[in-house]
C-alpha cells in the first residue's frame, strides 16, 4: 500500500505545479469558500485539517470524512453576517458504504452565500426623466458550491485519504452567471496523541466562466453613467496547501485538552498575511478545545493574522488577529444495533467575518446528528416446530427369537 500512496502523492504534487505555473495571474476568486464550515470550526478559528472527523470534514479535510462512524450523518450550520446582510448555509450527508472488503465514507455537501432583495435600479429613471420606484425590483447575488466526496482509511495504521470533486455556481440576479470545476485532496495520519494533516484545495485550479446578459436598455443606461460593460470571462482560484497538526492531551479520562494548529499556503497573489509576498503567503490558524467526559467542550481560537497601521502613529505596523470563543455538547442516543454509538452534536461560536476590530461579532449555531438506516437482513421463515414420531409398542419376543 506504500507504494501507491506515493505514486498517489507524486501525482498530486505534479498536477498541483502544473496548476501553478498555468496560473501565472491569478485572480481571487471563490472567497465564500474560505470562510468555514460548521460552528466548531469557527470556534477553534479554522484549525481543524488534522483532527476533523465528522462530516465537515468535507469542507476542512476530505480525510476526515473516513472517522465517520454512523450509519448516517447529516450537519447543518446558519449563519448571518454583517447584521444580517449576508447569510451562509451549509448542508453535509455521509453514509459508510463497503466495497468488498474496503470501508469508505461517501459524503455530499451544500454551500451558499448570499446577499438578497437587492435593489435593481436600472430603470429607475423613466424616459420623461421621472423616478417611477415601481421598476425597483430586487435580485440576488449568491454563490453555491457542491461536492461529492470519498474517503478511506488505509493499511498504514493510522493513516487515510480523502478527496472531492466540486461544481461552483454563482450569479447575479439575471445579470451575470457562471459555473466553475475543481477538486480537493486530503490525508490525515493519527500516531498515539499526535494528528497531523495535508490538504490540497483546488488542486487542478478551480475555475468559474462568467457570462453576462443586458439587455440593449441597460446597456444604454451603464454607458451614460460611463459604467464599464462587463464581458464574458474567466476566474481562476489557485491551489491552496494547508498543513495541520493536533496534539490530544489526557489529564484523566474524562478531561481532554485538544490543541491544533493550521498553516494554509495559498497562491493566488499578494495577501495580508503574517507572511506575505507575491509568489505565496503563509496564514496561521490556532485552536484549542477542552472536552470532559465526552459531553461538553469549551473551544478558542484566532486567525485572521494581518499586518495593519498603528492608528495613533500611522508608520508603526502592527500585529491584529480575530479571536473566537465557543461550546459544544455531545448527546448520546440508544441505537438499537449493538456497538453502534450515535450522538446529537450541538456546537456554538462567538465570532465574526474579517478584522476584529472592524467587524460586528456574530453568532453561530450548527447541528450533527448520527442517525440509524434499516438495514436488510435475511427473513427466517416461521415452521412449526417437529413433532415426535410416536414409537410403536415393543411386541414380546417368540421363543424361537429368545433361543436365537
Amino acid at each position: 500500500m506504500i507504494c501507491p500512496l506515493i505514486r498517489l502523492v507524486i501525482c498530486s504534487l505534479f498536477i498541483l505545479s502544473c496548476s501553478i505555473a498555468y496560473t501565472q495571474a491569478p485572480k481571487f476568486s471563490n472567497e465564500f469558500l474560505n470562510i468555514g464550515a460548521g460552528a466548531k470550526s469557527h470556534a477553534m478559528g479554522g484549525a481543524m485539517a488534522a483532527h476533523v472527523d465528522d462530516v465537515t470534514a468535507m469542507y476542512w479535510n476530505p480525510a476526515g470524512l473516513a472517522d465517520v462512524r454512523a450509519s448516517f450523518q447529516v450537519s447543518a450550520m446558519h449563519a448571518e453576517w454583517f447584521a444580517g446582510l449576508g447569510k451562509l448555509d451549509y448542508l453535509a450527508l455521509g453514509k459508510p458504504v463497503k466495497f468488498n472488503t474496503v470501508r469508505a465514507v461517501l459524503g455530499i455537501s451544500a454551500v451558499r452565500f448570499g446577499v438578497d432583495n437587492i435593489p435593481n435600479t436600472l430603470s429607475l429613471v423613466d424616459s420623461d426623466g421621472s423616478l417611477n420606484y415601481n421598476n425597483v425590483t430586487p435580485f440576488s447575488a449568491a454563490d453555491y458550491a457542491f461536492s461529492l466526496n470519498y474517503a478511506q482509511k488505509l493499511y498504514v495504521k493510522g493513516l487515510q485519504i480523502g478527496g472531492g470533486v466540486k461544481v461552483v455556481h454563482r450569479v447575479a440576479g439575471t445579470f451575470a452567471t457562471s459555473w466553475g470545476f475543481g477538486a480537493d485532496l486530503g490525508m490525515q495520519y493519527k500516531r498515539e496523541n499526535w494528528r497531523f494533516g495535508l490538504v490540497a484545495h483546488d488542486i487542478t485550479t478551480t475555475f468559474n466562466s462568467w457570462t453576462f446578459s443586458f439587455t440593449e436598455e441597460e446597456k444604454a443606461i451603464l454607458e451614460l453613467e460611463n459604467n464599464v460593460i462587463p464581458a464574458s470571462s474567466t476566474e481562476l482560484t489557485s491551489p491552496k496547501i494547508t498543513l495541520g497538526l493536533g496534539y490530544l492531551a489526557k489529564f484523566t479520562d474524562k478531561l481532554h485538552l485538544l490543541t491544533a494548529l493550521d498553516i494554509d499556503f495559498t497562491t493566488d497573489g499578494q495577501r495580508n498575511t503574517l507572511i506575505s509576498s507575491k509568489a505565496f503567503n503563509v496564514d496561521p490558524k490556532i485552536g484549542a478545545e477542552l472536552s470532559y467526559a465526552n459531553f461538553v467542550a469549551l473551544r478558542a481560537g484566532l486567525h485572521n493574522v494581518q499586518k495593519t497601521l498603528d492608528d495613533i502613529n500611522g508608520e508603526k505596523t502592527v500585529i491584529t488577529f480575530q479571536p473566537n470563543v465557543g461550546i459544544g455538547i455531545q448527546i448520546p442516543q440508544n441505537s438499537r444495533f449493538p456497538g453502534e454509538k450515535r450522538y446529537v452534536y450541538l456546537d456554538y461560536a462567538y465570532t465574526d467575518l474579517g478584522d476584529a476590530s472592524l467587524g460586528l461579532y456574530s453568532h453561530l449555531a450548527s447541528l450533527t446528528i448520527d442517525l440509524e438506516v434499516r438495514r436488510r437482513g435475511k427473513r427466517t421463515q416461521k415452521t412449526n416446530p417437529p413433532q415426535e414420531e410416536q414409537k410403536e409398542p415393543k411386541r414380546p419376543k417368540t421363543i424361537i427369537e429368545q433361543i436365537n
